[in-house]
Parts: structure tokens; sequence; C-alpha cells
């Protein structure tokens, strides 16, 4: 990796566009669906976020950049530097922290309470994002993409997703107080300075139930039972209701329901960041199997019950 691959997005940034070129470093970290770089100069450290083709028809670079900014000033996301809502070209300060996999949370020690205490501290902070994050619109939303890119979908999708109108039921009758939420909480989205998290990444966010965060990002890391009760209990700065217990758990099914959709995105669209066919069917099958087990029927009853 070179300036030279980057030098058009280089130019179009105040901050970077008058350095010299001798002075700066640019160093690829991750990301799925756009380019991510680290750019080093003149004293400063900064990360470049240059979105991946495609993503224009699934995310509103004008509300992202509204909910970066609004999640900055609540404390628990870097500043946003500069953002081209035309293309989402972003540029935030790097942090001096350790970028989270799912294997760094199961041996950081901490690490699913400090994200707990993270995501308490943004449902908590009053302030209001733009977009309101709706489970079952976003399927439909996700099913109508697919059918224009004449993509294939696992067997049985569709009976899944009539399976899971009683989840929808439950919910309905029991709305949760709307936040401001991540709502992709991939654990690369964590940033862990080993006594705080930060959280990046705000393509997908919006006003949404609380408890999808948690319930996502308990999927996405793969916690135990005992890491769950770690995270929701620094969440809830004590002991967790059976209910806020319970509704964490259906999520953990309905995140992998929409992302398997998201996936399949990605594959139709020729993404090379991974095999999104395989991603996409294996989080169908996790869904499946935790939404036809016990534990799945006795937590959503304990959200009915409520």
């Amino acid at each position: 990796m070179t300036l030279d691959d980057i030098e058009s997005h280089i130019v179009r940034i105040p901050q970077l566009r008058d350095v010299p070129r001798h002075d700066l470093s640019v160093e690829r970290l991750g990301g799925l669906t756009n380019l991510v770089y680290r750019i080093r100069g003149s004293g400063d450290d900064y990360v470049l976020r240059v979105a991946g083709p495609g993503t224009e028809e699934f995310i509103d670079r004008s509300i992202e950049a509204h909910n970066a900014r609004t999640a900055a000033a609540a404390g628990v996301s870097p500043e946003v530097l500069f953002f081209d809502e035309s293309d989402g070209l972003m540029l935030m300060p790097h942090i001096a922290a350790t970028t989270m996999t799912p294997e760094s949370f199961h041996t950081t020690e901490g690490a699913p309470a400090r994200a707990g205490r993270a995501f308490r501290e943004l449902h908590t902070s009053g302030r209001e994002f733009r977009f309101r994050f709706e489970l079952f619109a976003m399927i439909d939303d996700y099913l109508k993409v697919l059918d224009k890119l004449g993509a294939q979908l696992p067997d049985g999708y569709h009976d899944v997703v009539r399976e899971a109108e009683a989840v929808r039921t439950v919910l309905d009758a029991k709305p949760a107080a709307l936040a401001p939420c991540h709502c992709d909480p991939l654990c690369e989205n964590f940033l862990d300075t080993g006594e705080r998290m930060w959280i990046v990444d705000w393509e997908y966010s919006g006003m949404n139930d609380p408890l999808w965060d948690l319930g996502d990002l308990s999927v996405e890391a793969g916690f135990t039972p005992e890491q769950d009760l770690q995270m929701m209990e620094a969440y809830c700065g004590g002991a967790v209701s059976d209910a806020d217990f319970g509704r964490m758990v259906v999520y953990k099914a309905m995140c992998d329901l929409l992302w398997t959709l998201w996936g399949l995105i990605q594959h139709a669209n020729g993404n090379p960041a991974e095999d999104f066919w395989a991603y996409s069917i294996e989080r169908f099958e996790r869904c499946k199997t935790l939404m036809g087990s016990e534990e799945f029927a006795n937590r959503l009853q304990a959200v009915k019950e409520s």
C-alpha cells in the first residue's frame, strides 16, 4: 500500500492535502465493505475511511455523518474531522487502543463489561440519532435489493421470516423506549484502552431498542452465558431483569436473520473481502438453531410477560 493508491482521497481533505508527501505514511487497516487506512505525518495520526463501491445502495451517508458526530459528542466515539456526504470519505483521529476481535473479547479481562458500559453511556446520553432502525422493515428492504440484484437466498429463508412474526408480535406489544444505538456492533468496531471502550463505524446506526446492541455484540463476539451476564450487569449497573435478558437473547436470533441478508447483498455485489455466501449461511443456520431452542421460547415468554 502506497500513498499513490489513495492520493485522490488525500487531496480532498484539508488536514492532509498540504502535508508534504515525504512526511506521510500509510497503513491498511481492516474493513469488510470499506477501505480503512492509518495515516501518520507531521506529528499527527489519523484514520481514513474510504467507502466501498455499492454501499450507496443501503447506506445514507448524511445520516451516518450526523450520527457519527452525535456519538462523538456523547463521548463514545472519536471526533469526526472530515466527512464528505457525497461518498462517505471520512477522517478521524487515530485512537491508541486495541482493535477488538472475537478472540480478544474472550481473552481480555473485563472487555464484555467495558463494552456494556460504553453502550450504557451512549444509550443514556439523551441524544438523538437520525434514522429509525426498524428490523422488519429493513428485512423487507434488503429482500428488495436482493430481488433487484437477482440474488439467491438460502433455502427456507422466507419460512424463518414468517416464524419471526411471533417475535414481532411480542416486541410490538412490549415496545422499548428508543435510544441512539450503534446497531452493527462487530467486535472490530470496538477499540479497547484497557480502561474504556471506544465505538466506531456508525453506518447502520439509528434510534432503536437498546437491547439490540447488546444481543448483536453477544453474537458477534460469541459470548458465553457468563460473558453475557458480565456485559448485562455492567450495562444495567447491577442485577438484570428476566425481561431485559430475554430481550437481549431474542435479538441474538433477529440480528442473525437480518445480517444474513446483508451478507447476501455483499455476495451478490462481488465483495472480495471474504466468502459472504458462507458468512450468510453460517448466520442463517445459527438463527434457526436458536429460534428452535427451548431457551428462545422461554426468553421470548419472559419479554411477553414483562
